[in-house]
């Protein structure tokens, strides 16, 4: 992928990844640069235009990492506009168009079958409010109130950074239920148009977490104390990809032991084995089918038939 630079034609960035495009909305920058550059598009919108590339740049890939020099340059008050937009856009744009794809999608299935999925997506609609409410309520008033040089008692980065957690897991399991799981009367072309939603959706949140990860945290643990070092760790291995066979008779009896509610030591009692070979059992099918988290996998079991949903609790 071409190097990105503020001297750069804006033209030419957004023609290097059009993903990009979701950060000039968010950015405020609208179409119709012509040949200015990045440097000049920046300066006409406000925006510290070095900031703006290390966003691009942290964005496109996950494996990028800025050096503490950039991160000490950088303008934090870029990144929270930013932030803030995609939160915007996320809740009021993004799960809307999911929530209507997902409603003329699952009109063939079963009343049972819509239940499980909408009660599946409001979870996770739910989640996320809370996950940016946090963060516009906590963590934003704080860096703000830090660049104005006043303390926040009882609060730091470091405890945003403990407390952080995974947005993407419920809409990967979305996803591969979707994917994988719905019934074949369902019209295939609003099964397409759903799954580039969500598939646009899980690239933009990994995206949006990285830049939490790899710009903000460390930025702010600078100004916190400008004499400490950001301390970033290597980003993490990519998660395994689901395998295609298909589940044992016993990892079905496990399934749906999970989908009624049961524990592990529960489900070890139910069957006579180890609570080692219930968890092995389990990584094995999260493994199979691609979904991790235990809703997901109720109903997962409840659109196959492994389990009715009265037997749910």
């Amino acid at each position: 992928m071409k190097a990105f630079s503020a001297d750069m034609k804006m033209a030419d960035l957004v023609e290097a990844n059009y993903h990009l495009l979701a950060v000039l909305s968010r950015l405020g920058i609208e179409g119709g640069f012509g040949e200015r550059t990045v440097r000049e598009t920046c300066e006409k919108n406000h925006l510290d235009p070095d900031t703006f590339i290390l966003i691009c740049e942290v964005y496109s890939s996950a494996d990028y990492v800025p050096s503490e020099t950039i991160l000490r340059d950088g303008h934090v008050d870029d990144i929270l506009r930013y932030l803030h937009q995609s939160h915007d856009y996320y809740l009021n744009n993004a799960l809307v168009m999911i929530a209507s794809a997902i409603e003329d999608l699952i009109k063939p299935c079963t009343e049972a079958q819509q239940a499980v999925i909408w009660k599946f997506f409001s979870d996770y609609k739910v989640e996320l409010d809370k996950h940016f409410a946090y963060e516009e309520g906590q963590v934003i008033p704080y860096v703000q109130s830090l660049l104005l040089g006043k303390a926040t008692p009882g609060f730091s980065i470091d405890k945003f950074e403990e407390n952080h957690s995974d947005i993407d897991e419920k809409l990967s399991d979305l996803k591969n239920l979707i994917l994988k799981s719905l019934p074949y009367g369902c019209d295939d072309r609003l099964r397409v148009r759903l799954l580039n939603y969500i598939f646009a959706l899980q690239h933009d949140l990994s995206s949006h977490t990285c830049i939490e990860d790899n710009i903000l945290v460390p930025m702010v643990r600078l100004i916190e104390n400008p004499g400490r070092h950001s301390a970033k760790t290597a980003p993490a291995a990519a998660p395994a990809q689901p395998g295609q066979d298909a589940l044992s008779d016993r990892e079905i009896e496990i399934l749906v032991s999970v989908a009624q509610g049961l524990l592990n030591k529960e489900i070890a009692d139910r069957h006579n084995i180890s609570i080692n070979t219930v968890i092995t059992h389990r990584k094995n099918i999260t493994r199979k089918i691609g979904i991790k988290t235990v809703a997901g996998l109720t109903v997962y079991a409840i659109l196959n038939g492994y389990v009715d949903i009265n037997s749910v609790k």
